[in-house]
């Protein structure tokens, strides 16, 4: 982009300096790697255990993939042509592979006139978002405003930015497609594009290493963005780059998109026009649209929306606006509504570039505060998404940050921390005033939740001239089975009522029977009988087992204050369109402040109760390292710490999350009992690194075990849980010795 903030160049030195490795030194890790890789998946699975030998080397595992200090898989950038021609299927690293598909959304994007997209680039980018399994982070940046948007891009100063896989994975839960940025800049990067754009051959290696690179990783297109002048024949060879890049991103990855940022003209000489004109038209001719610079006005505008060649396009024009107002530029800051207003006036899409402002500028322990504000003053402008899927819908409202973890309304840590592969379905945060001195708000709140890091506080001031107020939660496109169960978990402030409204589509087609409440299984065997067939019907333990977890807690209060409902619809032809909070006073007439926290809404297919629970199945481990470290105590103790990656199948729909735990099993002393089970982490995708765990000296034997957690959140029997034995001896040699770290 033309306006880079000063300390990018800086960092990019530094990441260069930490990142070069010795060509000997590189081959022989890809070999490593690639063996380790074999080695897991040529582990017999008809026996558990792994043997190794405790020996302090030297890691084998590449600096770029995995933090030099903890071994946790980090996501990345290609910093150079070399790196990106040299680039194989078998180089990439498997933690950056997303793990959620796009998901379909109401309407469509292509059917879409005006689209928004936002491109995040905040100080260099990869900051808490490298760290694939998450990050301890007191103040994170995190976007969870989805339905607002179409196109997620993510923008670094790298060659080849990868976005990380975090953002790939929010995103695509929520149907916004991710680009990834190809971007030249300065001297260095012109005579980058001298080599690429040289001829035929060039370019559409090029290219095909970009679409690799996205098909691998999960994402969705790129951004090109040439910032340094072009000589006649890289020039004239950038549209044909551009056209074969797009062809073959739509071939290999459905509703893929590419992009070309307003820089170049067609004579080569970098010039932002900051429109679409007869000197950057063929550039747009050749991709799916062009995202302009930010230094336009109205009139540019008003002229654009005549201009022939955009005619039938000018939802492919996407209208750069600034958030940090950097130059002569319409709006920006808390007055970006100004630039949209206009933008959206004339027609066209927009991208909006560097909304992280909000968390960079303002104060960070106020940043949901201000990033609501922020993107409320957009509202007018942008246009509700409806995600689309199948039953079941799961939100316990996380956000992908939180001051805890929280598991059925308990925290379950004490630190602060990031991971927006943890980001469930959001909701919309609204802010309304009503009439009198009512006003009704929806926000994320980290200091009570269900499940994850937050919950959905639902507050305002019932005016004395209403009995009752309604907040829409969410807007989305679900069938629904035709016998359906709704858990809704809450905690209402005194003196109101609270009731969930669903509202479904086709209203002529759809219909239903009265809904039934659905309380303990001991209250309510008419429902039971109903789930779960006539006494005497077969069901297995754990089909009984997984009944009675779902009503075991529907209609009860907890300690906390919670409250669980839980109700059971009969429909033909319905369609969940919208899930709303009803607020009524509970008397009088005066007016009524009120708060109701919403822990989690599910809704299910009822005869899914019915369908036994999977099982973990193929868990391997490699890539084991061995690192010595000072434990706390009374003095020194030193520990062993074990490092190693997990891998195991079961099928990414049907889980919320997986739980690793550990325990051990034998030693040192063989006297010694098993010792109890400890959880060493939780992960959203079938692969695990183990980081730093302390185990016991040498030798021994411990346990690693893989708990799913379902979509629902249910927890899963111990027996169907995957497992590796791990038994381990000392090395010779290696009891006084600590290798080098990678």
């Amino acid at each position: 982009m033309e306006h880079i903030r000063g300390d990018v160049s800086l960092r990019n030195k530094q990441s260069e300096r930490s990142e070069g490795d010795a060509d000997y030194a590189e081959r022989k890790r890809r070999k490593t790697e690639t063996d380790s890789l074999g080695s897991c998946l040529d582990q017999s699975m008809e026996s558990t255990d792994v043997y190794d030998t405790v020996k302090y080397e030297p890691s084998h595992l590449s600096a770029k993939h995995y933090d030099t200090d903890t071994t946790e898989p980090i996501s990345y950038s290609l910093k150079s042509l070399e790196e990106l021609l040299s680039w194989k299927r078998s180089d990439a690293n498997p933690f950056n592979v997303a793990t959620v598909p796009l998901a379909n959304r109401q309407p469509p994007l292509t059917s879409m006139q005006r689209k928004t997209l936002v491109s995040h680039d905040m100080m260099g980018g990869y900051l808490d978002d490298r760290f694939v399994q998450g990050a301890e982070s007191e103040t994170p940046y995190a976007f969870y405003h989805w339905q607002y948007i179409d196109i997620f891009n993510y923008f670094s100063h790298s060659m080849v930015t990868i976005p990380p896989v975090v953002w790939t994975n929010a995103a695509h839960k929520h149907g916004v497609l991710v680009l990834g940025t190809f971007i030249t800049e300065w001297t260095d990067g012109g005579q980058m594009c001298e080599l690429i754009l040289a001829g035929e051959e060039s370019y559409r290696t090029a290219a095909d290493r970009l679409v690799q690179i996205a098909h691998c990783y999960g994402f969705d297109g790129w951004l090109v963005n040439i910032e340094n002048p072009l000589s006649a024949t890289a020039v004239k060879n950038t549209p044909p780059f551009l056209r074969y890049l797009t062809d073959q991103m739509h071939e290999r990855v459905p509703r893929s998109l590419v992009l070309w940022y307003d820089s170049v003209l067609d004579d080569g000489a970098l010039r932002w026009q900051n429109e679409l004109n007869d000197r950057n038209r063929v550039f747009f001719q050749a991709c799916d649209g062009i995202f302009t610079n930010y230094n336009w006005t109205e009139r540019s505008l008003e002229w654009m929306s005549t201009y022939p060649e955009a005619q039938g396009r000018l939802g492919d024009v996407f209208v750069g606006v600034d958030v940090f107002a950097r130059g002569e530029v319409v709006g920006g800051k808390y007055e970006t509504n100004k630039a949209l207003e206009v933008v959206r006036k004339h027609g066209f899409s927009t991208a909006i570039f560097a909304p992280g402002w909000v968390h960079e500028t303002q104060d960070k322990k106020e940043f949901r505060l201000n990033q609501d504000r922020f993107w409320g003053l957009l509202s007018d402008f942008l246009y509700v998404h409806r995600p689309s899927s199948l039953l079941p819908f799961v939100s316990s409202f996380c956000q992908g940050f939180g001051k805890s973890f929280y598991w059925r309304g308990k925290g379950k840590s004490a630190s602060s921390w990031f991971n927006l592969s943890a980001q469930e379905p959001q909701p919309l945060y609204l802010s309304e005033t009503l009439e009198g001195s009512g006003w009704l708000r929806t926000r994320g709140c980290p200091h009570e939740a269900w499940s994850g890091g937050s919950s959905l506080l639902v507050e305002g001031v019932i005016p004395s001239t209403l009995s009752k107020v309604c907040a829409r939660i969410f807007s989305l496109h679900v069938p629904l089975a035709s016998r359906t169960l709704v858990s809704f978990v809450y905690k209402p402030s005194e003196s109101v009522r609270v009731a969930l409204e669903l509202q479904t589509t086709d209203a002529a087609l759809c219909s239903s029977e009265p809904v039934q409440e659905v309380r303990t299984p001991a209250y309510s065997p008419r429902f039971w009988t109903e789930i779960t067939g006539a006494p005497g019907s077969g069901l297995e333990m754990h089909e009984l087992v997984t009944h009675w977890r779902f009503t075991e807690s529907c209609g009860a209060w907890t300690l906390d204050g919670w409250t669980v409902r839980c109700l059971l619809l009969e429909l033909r032809g319905c369609a969940l369109r919208d899930v709303s909070l009803n607020v009524s006073r509970d008397g009088g007439d005066q007016d009524v402040p009120f708060s109701c926290r919403i822990g989690e809404i599910v809704v299910m297919d009822a005869e899914s109760l019915t369908v036994p629970p999977l099982s973990v199945e193929d868990v391997c481990l490699s890539d084991i390292l061995w690192r010595r470290a000072v434990g706390r105590g009374e003095g020194p103790q030193e520990q062993l710490h074990l490092n190693g990656t997990l891998r195991w199948r079961y099928p990414a729909p049907l889980a919320r999350h997986f739980r690793v735990h550990w325990r051990r099993l034998r030693g040192p002393d063989p006297r010694t009992p098993p010792g109890p089970l400890g959880l060493v982490g939780r992960c959203y995708s079938s692969l695990f690194r183990v980081c730093e765990l302390a185990v016991p000296q040498a030798p021994a034997v411990l346990e690693l075990l893989v708990e799913p957690v379902t979509r629902e959140g249910f927890s899963v029997p111990e027996e169907r849980w995957g497992r590796r034995v791990l038994s381990y001896v000392q090395g010779e040699g290696s009891s006084n010795a600590q290798g080098e770290g990678v």
